[in-house]
């Protein structure tokens, strides 16, 4: 599908793709990722702002500052290119398998009406409707005149599909029902093009999901492969991997701070600890190096480690439980007389 644009730039009609084919463009593979994430960044945000019970006016609120955010391209004119792109590059991430399926069909579907639904005018919505020729007539205004008193608070610009494209109109009665015919607002064709879109997304995932597995994963195994295996656990939020040169906290503050402000995983090691006084190798690293990133001086921590551990009370190990560890690769405890290995020079 080409931009839909006017002569006029100040009236050009958002372009709204509808990915029936993958369109003959050339694309760096540096941009083929790039392009991935930064549409990956919006769909996981919608999926977060729709888990989190936002209402449609907030969800459409989101929906247009991540496409500012993220959907933009320096040079304006590749907007469309980046959109169509990164569309099809998580086609081919998200298509094999039934889960992933699922949820790339879903947040897909949900862009896809947030973005209708943003179409500054009925003129641009009935320009994406004539893509999907849909069986849909605009009502005439004698055809008004004659149902205009049964219509009550459908809008004056109705069409009129058969009522077995808008279930979700029917149900919610937000339609009315003349001689086989659905009479839709203009503002309520929004679940007809998404009906419209969802079906043909989901059949195209499935064919997608044919070609990755008899030709695309193959083929590609050494330059392709491992970046698509590799987009559908990409992790898209903050880095706490990278100290903050203005982070700084003191020990006194942790409580509070770890109760607001650690992510879930730091905030579980900090109570247990708290609570046993005592972590394993694998949490101390996990927390030590994190504490260290978010700004706890070195002599704080000495200090809190010191605290923390000496509340726990060791007795030295006893022969018979040195005698039954049992060390793993590369340890140096245990029993010698057990666990060493010793060479004999014999005189």
């Amino acid at each position: 599908m080409q931009p839909l644009r006017s002569h006029h730039q100040n009236d050009a009609i958002p372009a709204l793709p509808l990915y029936r084919s993958a369109p003959p463009l050339e694309v760096r593979l540096e941009d083929f990722e790039l392009y991935a994430i930064d549409r990956l960044r919006v769909l996981k945000a919608m999926s977060d702002g729709l888990s989190r019970g936002k209402n449609p006016e907030e969800m459409e609120k989101l929906v247009k500052g991540l496409l500012w955010a993220n959907m933009r391209h320096p040079q304006a004119s590749e907007d469309v290119n980046k959109d169509i792109i990164s569309h099809f590059v998580l086609r081919l991430v998200y298509c094999r398998t039934e889960d992933l399926r699922k949820w790339f069909l879903s947040m897909e579907t949900a862009l896809f009406r947030y973005r209708f639904l943003l179409l500054t005018s009925n003129d641009h919505r009935r320009a994406v409707m004539a893509e999907f020729n849909l069986p849909y007539k605009a009502v005439s205004n004698a055809e008004y005149e004659g149902v205009k008193d049964k219509l009550g608070q459908v809008a004056r610009s109705i069409g009129q599909p058969p009522p077995t494209e808008v279930p979700e109109l029917v149900a919610n009665r937000k339609v009315y029902i003349h001689k086989g015919y659905a009479y839709v607002a203009m503002n309520q064709v929004v679940s007809l093009v998404v009906t419209q879109f969802r079906s043909h997304l989901s059949k195209a995932l499935i064919l997608t999901n044919r070609k990755w597995t008899s030709t695309i994963r193959e083929q590609e195994k050494d330059r392709l492969t491992p970046i698509v295996e590799a987009l559908s656990t990409s992790y898209l939020g903050p880095d706490y991997s990278q100290p903050r040169e203005s982070a700084e906290i003191s020990i006194k503050d942790l409580d509070q701070i770890a109760k607001s402000s650690f992510p879930l995983c730091m905030r579980h090691l900090f109570e247990k600890l708290r609570e046993d006084h005592h972590l394993k190798h694998g949490g101390r690293m996990q927390l030590g190096l994190f504490l260290k990133g978010v700004g706890l001086k070195l002599d704080d921590a000495l200090a809190f480690w010191r605290a923390e551990f000496s509340q726990k009370d060791y007795t030295p190990f006893s022969c018979q439980k040195i005698i039954s560890s049992t060390p793993g690769v590369g340890d140096n405890h245990g029993c010698p007389f057990r666990h060493f290995r010793f060479n004999f020079i014999l005189n």
